[in-house]
């Protein structure tokens, strides 16, 4: 059983974990700003970009040792490579539509992510659901249905980045990785289609690189830096909080979202729409409080199980004293 993080480590783990959901959260301000550039220039240079970042973080950390073993195991470099393919799905999806005026679908993409992991996992690794996780996603069955009525067609965008990120979070499980080292590899993998596109754009006088200023070209080159910093500080909160408080934090990114896509883009919420949301809210209310109590639960009892364990010990050691001291009297005896 490891042991409990002190406070100060607990506090340290807090603000990184804050620090990186908020940022997730925060990047709907980010994207407009390299307008007039597009969803596929931007995400070009954020693969190009992310790479020479988290190489330059593992140079200075040297943090090279991974490398080598992991290109002795040919199937865990295709897994990471399929997951480095869905990664760009969601990334392109989610700058689109944040630079499209969905800023609040995204949010409900994040939202629900933890209703597909749980799909994921029913269907993919064939793992068993108890009652109150269906519950959750009966009802965040329901809230798709309801907000595809106020849409007017299933919400595409949600569903998407949803499907994208719980796929991406099983095939990185699968791999393995830590979180720098699996974005080093991702990135490796993305960097030449992504190349290719800023050279083909460049060629074709389509790039913005350095046709908007030079503003926007450091703006350009910070995509790599933001989309590092999280993942660092993401890392970092890992290893000093337990996983509950993890699965609380998560929500703070499509929080903060839903906030910018009503308070500073001003997109439209009707009332169908509220009451999607409304539903969705309500299943992810039920799956953490679940998730809560078996946490609890899974507690108690392995408190019972060591309680055991020293009182079956103490209980043999005191037999085994009685016997030889039994063996010594009838010794003496004899």
């Amino acid at each position: 059983m490891s042991p409990e993080p002190s406070p100060q480590e607990s506090r340290a783990g807090l603000l990184y974990g804050v620090a990186a959901y908020g940022i997730w959260g925060l990047f709907p301000l980010y994207w407009p700003l390299l307008e007039p550039t597009g969803a596929v220039e931007i995400l070009a240079h954020r693969m190009v970009w992310s790479l020479v970042t988290v190489a330059a973080v593992l140079a200075l950390t040297r943090r090279w040792g991974w490398i080598r073993p992991l290109l002795r195991q040919p199937k865990r470099l295709a897994m990471a490579a399929v997951g480095a393919a869905v990664i760009s799905v969601n990334w392109w999806v989610y700058i689109w539509a944040v630079n499209s005026g969905h800023v609040v679908e995204t949010s409900l993409g994040y939202f629900i992510n933890p209703l597909a992991t749980i799909g994921l996992g029913v269907l993919v690794l064939r793992e068993r659901l108890r009652p109150a996780q269906w519950a959750a996603v009966g009802v965040g069955v329901a809230a798709v249905i309801v907000l595809a009525v106020g849409y007017g067609k299933p919400p595409w965008v949600a569903l998407t980045i949803a499907a994208t990120f719980s796929t991406y979070s099983l095939v990185k499980k699968k791999v393995g990785l830590g979180g720098l080292e699996s974005m080093a590899v991702e990135t490796a993998v993305q960097f030449l289609p992504a190349l290719v596109v800023l050279l083909v754009l460049g060629a074709q006088g389509k790039s913005s690189f350095v046709s908007e200023g030079g503003g926007h070209t450091l703006l350009l080159l910070g995509t790599g830096v933001i989309t590092a910093i999280p993942l660092v500080s993401f890392g970092a909160a890992a290893v000093r909080l337990p996983l509950s408080v993890l699965g609380m934090l998560q929500y703070l990114a499509p929080v903060f979202q839903f906030a910018l896509g009503l308070l500073v883009f001003h997109e439209a919420m009707p009332a169908e729409r509220w009451a999607g949301f409304a539903l969705v809210w309500l299943a992810l209310a039920v799956l953490t409080w679940d998730g809560l109590r078996t946490a609890r639960q899974s507690r108690v009892e392995l408190k019972e199980a060591q309680e055991r364990t020293v009182t079956t010990g103490n209980t043999e050691n005191t037999i085994a004293t009685e016997t030889s001291q039994d063996t010594e009297t009838t010794a003496q005896r004899g």
